[in-house]
């Protein structure tokens, strides 16, 4: 069986089930809180545990190394949108030790890419047409650094309001211990 047609059979016993109704909440976040964390698969379950939130009580956004990489990118808008549309009033960017994104380097993505089938003449298309894929693709070298520069991105962009405390914190994927970087309160 195809992991799709396991997600739909699965899907169709929890709905015929009703098990959706232990998870049923408003769509605007308890704690009024937008997280960025990591889309690292060790977060699923442990960062919402190790912050201490439920379903219902946060709006959580993901992305490779909790980056907030583009100012006016989909991490950002989907920041205003918690903040302006769905009643959030603080932002937490939440980084992990281990991540992948400390040791990525573009070459090495590019390389996997043409492997799969994109070709040259594609990767130099876009290369001329403005698009750094080197820097597009690239990592960072610190968890720390990356995290504080998304906390910046975001504490520092024209269209956030006044008074928004803009957090960075590193989760640890084994433990779940949290550690304060940046306190947006102060």
């Amino acid at each position: 069986m195809k992991l799709l047609d396991e997600i739909m059979a699965y899907n169709e016993e929890f709905v015929e089930k009703k098990e959706y109704e232990k998870y049923q909440r408003g769509k605007l976040p308890n704690k009024k809180l937008v997280i960025v964390s990591c889309m690292d698969t060790r977060l699923v379950e442990l960062l919402p545990k190790a912050m201490n939130v439920r379903n219902g009580d946060v709006k959580i956004v993901k992305t490779a190394g909790a980056v907030v990489s583009h100012p006016f990118g989909s991490i950002m808008r989907s920041i205003l949108v918690a903040i302006y549309e769905l009643g959030a009033e603080e932002v937490c960017i939440v980084g992990h030790y281990d991540c992948g994104m400390a040791s990525l380097e573009s070459e090495g993505i590019l390389s996997k890419m043409r492997d799969r089938g994109i070709q040259n003449d594609t990767l130099h298309t876009l290369d001329y047409s403005g698009v750094e894929l080197d820097q597009f693709l690239q990592g960072f070298s610190s968890v720390e650094d990356s995290v504080k520069q998304s906390v910046a991105t975001v504490h520092n962009h024209p269209l956030l309001p006044e008074g928004i405390p803009v957090h960075g914190l590193i989760i640890d994927p084994e433990t779940g211990r949290l550690d304060k970087l940046v306190n947006g309160y102060q």
